[in-house]
């Protein structure tokens, strides 16, 4: 599945404002729920709250370097969906290296999903990992850009 496949553009928030991890979850799910794919379902934000901090109970998903992973399985739900925020500023998320987190990726699936859940957050993580990926995220002027730079595949070269 590639990246443009799991992130809508309409799935990208630029400089969110998010308080504590709850709000942060609030905010994300808001932002899930505004795609097409969610219209026609019963599938409300305080479900997608719920399944993401209680999964946040099993141990943090932020992950290191100012990236967080939150992750949940839901019922009746079709599909893997994600959406991702840069902050507008630093937020304690209990990371693994203890850093706050500016840069986070939610991920939906259903509860049967199995290995597709697990690939999507593997492909996810694999390009958050990358040094250069992250200080596009952090420097990209409007969520256009935020967009291009979190699905965009091309390796950057030096000249």
């Amino acid at each position: 599945m590639l990246l443009t496949q799991l992130f809508p553009p309409n799935g990208v928030a630029c400089d969110m404002q998010a308080g504590s991890k709850k709000q942060l979850f609030q905010e994300l799910a808001a932002l899930l729920l505004a795609h097409e794919s969610f219209k026609n379902t019963d599938i409300e934000a305080r479900d997608i709250v719920s399944a993401a901090m209680e999964r946040e109970r099993l141990g943090s998903t932020g992950v290191g370097s100012g990236v967080a992973l939150p992750h949940a399985r839901l019922d009746n739900l079709e599909g893997v969906h994600a959406v991702f925020a840069r902050l507008d500023g630093p937020l304690d998320y209990e990371s693994i290296d203890d850093r706050p987190v500016d840069l986070v990726a939610m991920l939906i699936a259903p509860t049967d999903a199995g290995g597709e859940h697990l690939r999507a957050l593997a492909q996810i993580s694999r390009r958050l990992r990358r040094e250069d990926v992250r200080s596009r995220l952090r420097a990209a002027p409007d969520k256009e850009s935020l967009y291009i730079s979190l699905t965009d595949n091309t390796k950057a070269t030096a000249a």
